[in-house]
Parts: C-alpha cells; structure tokens; sequence
C-alpha cells in the first residue's frame, strides 16, 4: 500500500504544478520549456509506475461491500468518460459545453469505479483520481479557461463519439487481461 501512496503522491503532485501559474513560470524561466516538460513527464511517469505496481501488490484490505447492481451504474458512465477523454484531445463542439473534457472524463471514471471497489487501494486510487479532477478543474475555471467558441465541423463529434466508442468497447474487452477483473 505504501508503493501506491507514494505513487499518487508524486503523479499528482506534479500535476498539481501548473494550477500555480506563478511557480509553473518560475520553472519554466530558470530551465527552460523543454527541460521542465522532460522533467515534469519523468516524474509523472514514475508516479504512474508507483502507482499501478503499488496498487497492484496492495494487500486487499475491505473497508465497504459495494451492492452488485452498481455495476450497472459504473458501466454506463464509462461511456461518456470515454467520449470525453477522447475530446480533450481532439477537436470538437464537446468543449462549447466543457472548459476541460478530460477532468471531467476522469470524474466519471474515478467516481464509476469507487462505486464498485470497496477495498482501501481501491479507494485510495479512485478517490485520488476524483480528487485531483476536482482540484484541478477548480483551479482551471480560476484561471480563466473559458468555453470553446468556433463551432466544429459534425464531422469531428462523430470521429470522438467513434473513438470513445471504441476505447470503451476495447476496454470492456481487455479490462481482465490489463487489471485482473472481468467486466463482461
């Protein structure tokens, strides 16, 4: 349980960086663009290492019985969390309704599957999820990120509801294989 701590400590923290828009700057100023993202995907690469390895040798340690049929529930927001980790990156009218599509994918993931983990690790690691995602989200809106405004082509809504489509059917069948738990 200690590797999956560690590991959340670091990958969000330094993810937590750039919602200091002064110390991110600081950085950035002392070492240049390039080094500071180097680094700061080094260390967010070995907290996301920590991270799986520590969740994945945590001893299960339950805190809370989750009812079967929220399972449901947690498939159905998969979807839309899907979708929406695919529009942060592509462009889309998504983002007219959402300042930051992948915090809010990250939302639905996390809080779908604390719904359905009542083991510690678990917790810890979809609770860190939903947690960072609020921060976050709440420090984007300060900083002034405001909707997208231009309207996109349909076209590309379809290619991002294809694709979240897709990443959820795959993850629907590759969800054993990868984290041990059939979803099927």
């Amino acid at each position: 349980m200690e590797l999956l701590i560690i590991g959340l400590s670091i990958f969000f923290l330094i993810h937590l960086l750039p919602t200091n828009p002064t110390l991110r700057s600081i950085l950035i100023r002392t070492f240049g663009e390039l080094s500071y993202k180097a680094v700061f995907s080094v260390v967010s690469l070995v907290g996301f290492s920590l991270m799986i390895y520590g969740k994945y040798q945590a001893e299960f340690v339950s805190v809370w019985h989750p009812p079967a049929m929220l399972a449901v529930v947690t498939k159905l927001v998969m979807l839309p969390a899907m979708v929406l980790l695919v529009a942060a990156y592509l462009p889309s009218n998504i983002k007219k309704h959402t300042r930051h599509p992948m915090l809010l994918g990250v939302s639905l993931w996390a809080g779908g599957h604390l719904l359905i983990n009542g083991d510690m690790a678990s917790i810890l690691l979809f609770g860190g999820f939903l947690m960072y995602a609020v921060i976050d989200s709440t420090s984007v809106n300060a900083r002034g990120v405001t909707l997208q405004v231009e309207t996109k082509p349909l076209w590309n809504d379809v290619i991002v509801l294809i694709l979240g489509g897709l990443m959820y059917a795959l993850l629907g069948m590759f969800h054993q294989n990868l984290f041990g738990v059939s979803i099927v």
